[in-house]
């Protein structure tokens, strides 16, 4: 008896074989016999459903194979090798960027005397105490020599001589806020004459801390400050209070001019004598400060990466003509990068206010360059929406750029370029360039290094480069606009190119018919040709 087709719910045919003892074609089964006939269907392989295949004909359902079946030789080979393959680019990609982060910090020691810190001794050198015999400013000049000279790696000590600052203290001062140098020490001109006066007279209000001061600036770089140069100041002063300590303490012993009753009065004076004092310019805090200018910029890089396949879906219905005719290329390109700066816009500002939600001060006003100031900002109450733009602008840098990319080279390779573009912005923002090898002088053009400078002249009224940090900006946003059609209408022409190969070995391909509202419609072809390239705009026509 012929087959019976029955209709499924996925408008595929069924095919179930009927026996003689089913009856007559015009009678249907009775249910005995529809149960007796389903239980000879699951025994016996011939009842079985089956589905048709490409070319129309009956076949069997598929069934699964083992891993070292016969049948699964070809595959894989095609997995192993394609697994291998992925393997090593991951390899080579692991070993090639993250060396990047490791290499940036692997001649610190050898580089730690590019930190310029200047040694500027004004004792005895400005009237009216150029009189005097000085002996506090050659003790401390004797320490950093013997520094300079020792075996150890040390900060970049410099000794310049007074005129140097036209024997200004103040002007030291000011070429550690400019960033002319990382530090400096500065030896007064009063020093020796008034520890000398100090007991002489007894003066009981004597401060061994007015001789000396380390200037610096923490807030610039804390983690360059904290590492290096507090340290090797704190050496300095170590080294000094050993040298001058002695020395000091035999010059009064041998001054038989002193009674011991004026001397009882000026105990400071006595010992220690003399003791540096620390003055850091612009201290770095509060501690909730840290990720606005280091890791939580990581954060920026990631959310303007991820804007790109959040967002790709929901444009890609413009010119895919479902019910709809297709957006023209170039309006779909001005509304994608519309949309994407509009994103930026509003996601800067989330980002920011997270900062003034964990009470990051952006109110304070500035204050002067030559005094310590805590938690003053550059531009006061404005400081907010001038960092919320620094944001928005370092995104657009950022993220446009990585759109960009990911329109080039595609999956799965965009988590490669992500995971460069972070270790390489990284490497040269959260450490001083200084201290990386020559290498990497490129990272003074990379934008997050920018972002990061800028930032913390935003919350910390540092030396101000903003003009140089939001040019750089700027250039590499107006760079990422410019490629940016380019860019989409090549991810259209791989895509394209892609499909096209797909419908090589098929007998037709699909095109949306404009004229059934963007219905897809299957147009015949020759088995093992490419389809035509598809006509776009005024091209339709021809």
């Amino acid at each position: 008896m012929p087959p019976r087709t029955v209709p499924s719910n996925d408008s595929s045919l069924a095919t179930v074989a009927l026996d003689d003892h089913h009856g007559p074609p015009g009678r249907g089964p009775s249910p005995l016999e529809m149960a007796d006939d389903s239980e000879s269907t699951i025994q016996s392989p011939t009842r079985g459903f089956e589905y048709p295949g490409d070319d129309g004909r009956y076949e069997e359902p598929h069934r699964s194979a083992g891993f070292w079946d016969s049948s699964m030789n070809k595959i894989r080979r095609e997995v192993i090798i394609g697994w291998a393959r992925t393997l090593l680019s991951m390899m080579v990609l692991v070993l090639a960027v993250l060396s990047l982060y490791w290499a940036a910090l692997s001649h610190v020691e050898q580089n730690v005397s590019s930190l310029k810190v200047h040694v500027v001794d004004f004792d005895g050198q400005v009237a009216p105490y150029d009189a005097v015999t000085p002996f506090v400013g050659p003790a401390v000049t004797a320490a950093v020599r013997q520094m300079v000279d020792s075996p150890q790696h040390t900060i970049g000590y410099t000794i310049v001589p007074p005129s140097t600052y036209d024997f200004d203290p103040i002007a030291v001062r000011e070429a550690v806020y400019d960033w002319h140098v990382w530090a400096a020490v500065i030896v007064n001109a009063n020093a020796t004459a008034l520890l000398q006066e100090a007991v002489a007279v007894g003066n009981a209000s004597y401060d061994p801390t007015g001789a000396i001061q380390f200037i610096i600036q923490t807030a610039r770089q804390d983690t360059t400050f904290s590492a290096y140069i507090v340290p090797q100041l704190q050496a300095l002063a170590t080294q000094f209070a050993a040298s001058f300590g002695p020395m000091w303490a035999q010059t009064v012993a041998a001054n038989d001019s002193l009674s011991r009753d004026v001397l009882a009065r000026a105990p400071a004076a006595v010992n220690p004598g003399v003791t540096p004092l620390t003055i850091d310019l612009r201290p770095f805090g509060p501690a909730a400060a840290t990720p606005s200018v280091t890791i939580g910029l990581i954060y920026l890089i990631i959310v303007a990466f991820f804007s790109f396949t959040f967002f790709l879906p929901i444009h890609m219905k413009f010119v895919i003509p479902i019910g709809h005719p297709p957006l023209r290329f170039w309006q779909f390109i001005a509304w994608r990068l519309a949309a994407t700066i509009a994103t930026y816009f509003f996601v800067s500002l989330t980002y920011s206010f997270v900062s003034l939600a964990f009470q990051i001060p952006f109110s304070t006003p500035p204050a002067s360059h030559v005094e310590p100031a805590v938690n003053a900002t550059a531009y006061g109450r404005g400081s907010f929406v001038v960092y919320w733009m620094v944001n928005f602008v370092g995104m657009n840098a950022l993220g446009i750029a990585c759109e960009n990319v990911a329109m080039i080279i595609g999956q799965p390779w965009t988590a490669a370029w992500l995971i460069f573009w972070v270790i390489t912005n990284v490497s040269t923002s959260f450490y001083a360039i200084e201290l990386a090898p020559g290498f990497f002088r490129w990272g003074y053009a990379w934008p997050l290094h920018h972002i990061v400078q800028v930032s913390r002249q935003i919350l910390f009224d540092l030396h101000s480069e903003i003009g140089l940090n939001l040019g750089v900006l700027f250039a590499w946003a107006a760079v990422n606009v410019a490629l940016f059609p380019l860019c989409c209408y090549f991810m259209r022409w791989k895509q394209e190119r892609e499909k096209r190969a797909a419908e090589k070995n098929a007998e037709s391909y699909t095109v949306y018919d404009a004229r059934a509202e963007g219905e897809k419609k299957h147009v015949p072809k020759e088995k093992g040709m490419l389809p035509p390239i598809r006509k776009r705009g005024f091209m339709r026509g021809v």
